[in-house]
C-alpha cells in the first residue's frame, strides 16, 4: 500500500517548473478595455481583463507593461500584484490570469472639456508583441470643495443645533460670488455642502449638470434663496434643457444606486425658492424643506420636476409652505413625499408613486402628519388635486394627527392606493372615503397603468384609470403637462396627460 501511494503521488506531481516563453499566442477576454466616463481627478471603477494560455505547455510572459510606461495614468494589478511594469509572469497550461485596471486623470491632463485618454497594455516585445487598448472618456468640471485649514482640518459650515443644543457642523463651504450662477458650460462637482450665503441667491440655469460626491449637497440657509430655471427638453433621454442633480460617479452601474450623496437642504428662514424642470436622483433625501412655522411666505414653488431613487425620502417637508404642479415623486426607500409637523401644502397634477424594489420599504408613497416626538404644528392645508398616490404596497397613504393641532387635508379627483384588506382602519375618520369634504371624486385602488414604474417611468398607458378623470378647473390652472402637452380638454389625473 505504501509503495502504491508513493507511485500515485509521484506521478501526480509536477516533475519540473520550466516555462516556455510566450510566442505571441496569448488570448484575451477583450481587445479593448473601456473604463466608462469619469470626471478629472475622480478615480474610475475597476475593470477586468482575462489572459488565456490555450497551449498544452506552461508559459511565461517576459513582460507586461503600459505603453506610456510609468507616466501612464492607468494602474494595473496583475495576478494580485500592483504596478505598471511586470516581468516573467507565468501562466499554467490551459489556464488564465486576471489583470485589474483603474485610472485617475488629473485636471491638467488636457485643456479640452471632454477628451479621450488612451493607453495600451503591452505583452512581450518585438515580433511577439501583443497589446490590449485602454480607453477612458474624461470630462472636465468646475470643482467646489472645502478648503484645508492651517491645522489640517477641513472647512465646515453650521447646519444649526440638535435637540441637546449642540451645534451641527458638516464639511462644506460658502459659495463665493463667482459661483452663485451655475451655467451649462461645464458640469459642477461638489464636495461637502455648498452653502448659499444669507442675503444671496444661487441661480442655476437651464441645462446645468450638478454632481455631488458622497455626503455632499447644497445648503440654502436662512435669508438665502435657490432659483432653478430648467426648461422643457425635446429629448427626454438627454434632458438637454433640464437641470440634473446626481452623484459624481458616471459609470453606468451607478445610474440606479440610491444614497450616493446627501440632500438639497432648504433651511428654516429661506423663502420664495423656485424650482422648474429639475431632476434629482440617487440622493439620500432628495429635497429637504424646512419652513419657518409662520407660513406667511411660500417656502418653495416647484414645477415640472422629478425626484426619485432616494435612499430615504424624495421630498421631506417640515412645517413648510409648498406649492407644487406637475411633479413626480417616484421610488424611494421610505416615503416619496413626507409632509411632516404640519405646514401648508398644495399639490396639483402630481404623481406620487413608490414602486421601490431595492429591498424592504418601511414608508408609504405619501405621509402627512402634524407632529413628531419632539414638535407639533398646525397643518393648515394639505390639498391634493388631480394627483396620483400609488405604489407596490397596500397602503400608500398614511395620515397621523395629534388631535390637538389643526389637521386640514383634502383630495379632489385623485387616485388613491389604500387597500385595507385586514380592516385595520375601518371606522377611522381620517380614512372615511365617503366624506366628500376630505375625499371628493376620488378613485380608490384603480390601475394607473404606468409604463415602467420600477424604472421611475410613470407615464400612463391607454388603459389607465387616470384618463379623462381630472378636475377641469384645476387642469385649466396648469394647462400643460410635464411634457408640455395640452390638458385643457379631458384632463388626465397625474403629471402626464397621455403615454405619447
Amino acid at each position: 500500500m505504501i509503495l502504491l501511494l508513493v507511485f500515485i503521488l509521484g506521478n501526480s506531481c509536477r516533475k519540473d517548473l520550466a516555462y516556455a516563453p510566450s510566442a505571441g499566442n496569448l488570448e484575451f477576454s477583450r481587445d479593448t478595455v473601456y473604463l466608462d466616463t469619469i470626471f478629472a481627478n475622480i478615480g474610475s471603477s475597476t475593470r477586468t481583463l482575462k489572459i488565456y494560455n490555450r497551449n498544452r505547455d506552461d508559459i511565461e510572459i517576459p513582460s507586461i507593461s503600459l505603453a506610456k510606461g510609468l507616466a501612464s495614468k492607468y494602474r494595473l494589478n496583475v495576478d494580485g500584484v500592483a504596478g505598471k511594469e511586470f516581468v516573467n509572469i507565468p501562466i499554467f497550461a490551459q489556464d488564465s490570469i486576471f489583470i485589474f485596471i483603474e485610472t485617475t486623470i488629473p485636471p491638467d491632463a488636457s485643456s479640452a472639456v471632454d477628451f479621450l485618454y488612451t493607453d495600451a497594455i503591452q505583452f512581450d516585445t518585438g515580433e511577439d508583441l501583443q497589446q490590449v487598448e485602454l480607453v477612458t472618456l474624461v470630462k472636465d468640471a468646475i470643482f467646489l470643495y472645502p478648503k484645508t485649514l492651517s491645522d489640517g482640518s477641513k472647512e465646515s459650515i453650521s447646519l444649526g443645533y440638535d435637540e441637546a443644543g449642540n451645534e451641527i457642523r458638516v464639511s462644506g463651504s460658502m459659495l463665493s460670488n463667482e459661483h452663485l450662477i451655475f451655467t451649462n458650460e461645464k458640469p459642477y462637482v461638489i464636495y461637502g455642502y455648498a452653502a448659499v450665503p444669507s442675503g444671496q441667491e444661487l441661480l442655476i440655469n437651464a441645462g446645468a449638470r450638478v454632481h455631488f460626491h458622497k455626503d455632499s449637497g447644497i445648503y440654502v440657509g436662512s435669508g438665502a434663496v435657490l432659483e432653478i430655471n430648467g426648461a422643457l427638453s425635446e429629448d427626454q433621454i438627454a434632458l438637454e434643457n433640464e437641470v440634473v442633480f446626481e452623484g459624481d460617479r458616471l459609470e453606468n452601474e451607478y445610474d440606479v444606486i440610491p444614497g450616493q450623496w446627501g440632500t438639497i437642504w432648504i433651511a428654516s428662514g429661506s423663502t420664495e425658492n423656485t424650482i422648474n424642470y429639475l431632476t434629482i436622483k440617487n440622493a439620500t433625501i432628495g429635497l429637504t424643506v424646512e419652513g419657518d412655522g409662520l407660513l406667511e411666505f411660500s417656502t418653495l414653488n416647484i414645477q415640472n420636476s422629478k425626484i426619485y431613487n432616494s435612499l430615504s425620502s424624495n421630498l421631506w417637508a417640515k412645517t413648510a409652505s409648498i406649492n407644487a404642479q406637475n411633479i413626480i415623486l417616484g421610488n424611494s426607500g421610505e416615503t416619496s413625499l413626507h409632509c411632516n409637523i404640519g405646514g401648508k401644502y398644495s399639490f396639483t397634477h402630481c404623481t406620487i408613486a413608490n414602486y421601490w424594489s431595492n429591498g424592504f420599504r418601511v414608508g408609504s408613497a405619501l405621509e402627512i402628519d402634524n407632529y413628531n416626538s419632539d414638535a407639533a404644528a398646525d397643518l393648515t392645508k394639505a390639498e391634493f388635486v388631480n394627483c396620483i398616490i400609488d405604489g407596490n404596497s397596500f397602503l400608500e397613504l398614511v395620515l397621523n394627527e395629534n388631535e390637538i393641532n389643526t389637521f386640514s387635508y383634502s383630495f379632489t379627483n385623485c387616485m388613491l392606493k389604500f387597500r385595507d384588506d385586514s380592516g385595520q382602519f375601518m371606522g377611522d375618520d381620517l380614512y372615511d372615503f365617503q366624506n366628500n369634504m376630505a375625499y371628493d371624486q376620488v378613485l380608490l385602488n384603480q390601475d394607473a397603468n404606468f409604463l415602467e414604474p420600477s424604472k421611475n417611468n410613470f407615464r400612463i398607458g391607454n388603459t389607465s384609470a387616470a384618463l379623462n378623470k381630472g378636475n377641469l378647473d384645476a387642469a385649466l390652472s396648469v394647462p400643460l403637462d410635464i411634457l408640455g402637452k395640452n390638458r385643457t380638454t379631458s384632463p388626465a389625473i397625474g403629471a402626464y396627460q397621455t403615454l405619447q
